[in-house]
C-alpha cells in the first residue's frame, strides 16, 4: 500500500532567479541557513543567543523580513520559504544590511513545526500573505486550516502571538473563523486587528493599497 501524500500549500514554480540570488544563496545560505532535519532545532545554539523568537512562514521575497529583523535587533526570526528566488533574495539582504537575526530553512514549513519546532518554543508566528487558493476546489491546500492553526499554537508559548494577513476578504474570513475555533487561542481584537507598527508595509502592499485594495491582520494570542 502506497504512503498518503500530504496536501501541500504550496506548488513548487521554478520562476526565474538572478544572478545576484544566485550567488547569494551558494555563498550565504552554508552561514545563514538552517538544514531541515527530522529532530528538534535547539534555537538558542541556531542563533548563538537566548532572545525571543519569531517564526516567518512563507517570507516571499523576504522584504518583510530582512525590515522586521533590522527595525528589531533584539528579536530572533526564524525564516521558513520553499522557493529558491525568495530564499536568494532575502539571503541578498541579509548580506546587505549586515543582518545576524535571522536564520533561513528552504522547506516546507508544516514539517518544519511537525519536527524541527518543540512545543511551547515560539514567541510569535507570522504568515503574512499566505497564497488564499481562491477557488473553492483549491480550499483544501490553504496553509491556515484547523489542523495546522492548532500545530502552530502548540508551538507558541502561552502569551506568543499568531498574526497572519492577507488581502483576499474571503480567506481573511475563513481565517478570523479557522483562528477562533481554536482553543488555545483568543482573538486581541474584537474581529479584525489594525496593522501593528512591526509588520512593515512592502512594495507589493503599497501599491495594492495605492490601488485601493484592502488587508486584513488578524493577530491571536496563546492562552493557557
Amino acid at each position: 500500500m502506497s504512503a498518503v501524500r500530504p496536501i501541500r500549500s504550496f506548488v513548487l514554480r521554478q520562476g526565474r532567479i538572478t544572478e545576484a540570488q544566485r550567488r547569494a544563496r551558494e555563498e550565504l545560505l552554508p552561514v545563514w541557513g538552517v538544514p531541515y532535519r527530522l529532530e528538534p532545532l535547539a534555537l538558542d545554539q541556531a542563533f548563538g543567543r537566548s532572545a525571543p523568537k519569531v517564526l516567518e512562514i512563507g517570507f516571499g521575497m523576504g522584504e518583510g523580513t530582512a525590515g522586521m529583523a533590522r527595525a528589531h535587533p533584539e528579536n530572533d526570526y526564524l525564516a521558513v520559504e520553499v522557493h529558491t528566488p525568495g530564499v536568494g533574495s532575502l539571503l541578498r539582504q541579509i548580506g546587505e544590511l549586515d543582518l545576524t537575526n535571522v536564520r533561513i530553512i528552504q522547506h516546507d514549513a508544516v514539517e518544519v513545526l511537525n519536527h524541527m519546532l518543540e512545543p511551547a518554543c515560539l514567541d510569535a508566528v507570522h504568515v503574512f500573505f499566505p497564497d488564499p487558493w481562491p477557488k473553492k476546489r483549491h480550499h483544501k491546500r490553504r496553509l491556515i486550516r484547523p489542523d495546522t492553526v492548532a500545530l502552530i499554537a502548540q508551538r507558541l508559548k502561552p502569551g506568543g502571538i499568531l498574526h497572519v494577513a492577507t488581502d483576499w476578504e474571503d480567506y481573511a474570513r475563513h481565517i478570523l473563523a479557522t483562528l477562533s475555533a481554536e482553543p488555545l487561542l483568543a482573538n486581541t481584537a474584537p474581529d479584525f486587528a489594525p496593522r501593528p507598527d512591526y509588520r512593515p508595509l512592502t512594495k507589493f502592499e503599497s501599491r495594492g493599497v495605492r490601488l485601493g485594495h484592502e488587508v486584513w491582520d488578524v493577530i491571536f494570542r496563546r492562552v493557557g
